[in-house]
């Protein structure tokens, strides 16, 4: 029924502590269908997870700002950073801000959570969007979004987004699970992301993936 599957890595096919779920990865290796690893985090960590994995090279980074399609290819940057820098400085005014993989990332910023994030939204501009992924908060180009980084992935491959489950745990992971024909929230999700899934498994991170996994009948 499904063609291909998009996973998100933090706090999906990880736990809190960053370790990888190795039943879930060994159900990833099983499966016949095209995968999609997404993450909020940079691309050389996304693409060095993904050659560990070892079911696919295609990436998408930085909740959807850069996106890579093979291990050796070139990082393709579908975000505005300079909007990002511009709403940095407005928050430098009212939080003591401390920048995370700064000269890593290319189409975000990247921050500690020590701040009141809500707040934070109050004052930035419309041209970008401020998420806490649980582990970072980030300040994104409006016009970038996980889900919108499949959209261009599903076009390069000869796909439908519609084609595609979606897994996966944060706030971030919301747009990617609107667009795509299956969406599944793992039990350790934000409510946000509960409430647009179509799938809330009984068991968290990388059990609940293989869960989701088993009930669609992948595996």
């Amino acid at each position: 029924m499904f063609r291909a599957l998009v996973v998100d890595i933090d706090g999906t096919l990880t736990d809190k502590k960053r370790a990888i779920n190795c039943r879930a990865v060994e159900a990833l290796r099983k499966l016949k269908i095209p995968v999609v690893l997404a993450t909020g985090n940079i691309s050389c960590f996304a693409r060095a997870v993904a050659k560990m994995i070892g079911v696919s090279d295609i990436v998408i980074a930085e909740n959807g700002g850069v996106v890579r399609f093979s291990y050796d290819g070139e990082d393709i940057v579908l975000g505005d950073r300079s909007k990002c820098l511009r709403a940095l400085e407005i928050l430098k005014k009212h939080f003591d801000v401390e920048l995370l993989d700064n000269e890593y990332r290319k189409a975000e910023v990247c921050l500690r959570r020590n701040f009141p994030i809500e707040e934070a939204r109050k004052i930035l501009p419309k041209d970008v969007r401020i998420v806490d992924t649980g582990f970072a908060y980030h300040i994104i180009d409006a016009n970038v979004s996980k889900g919108r980084a499949l959209k261009f992935i599903a076009d390069k491959l000869g796909l439908s987004v519609e084609d595609f489950v979606a897994i996966g745990d944060s706030e971030n992971d919301v747009e990617m699970l609107e667009v795509v024909g299956f969406g599944v929230a793992v039990a350790n999700a934000h409510e946000k992301l509960k409430e647009v899934a179509d799938l809330v498994t009984s068991k968290p991170n990388g059990d609940g993936v293989v869960e989701a996994l088993e009930f669609l009948g992948l595996i």
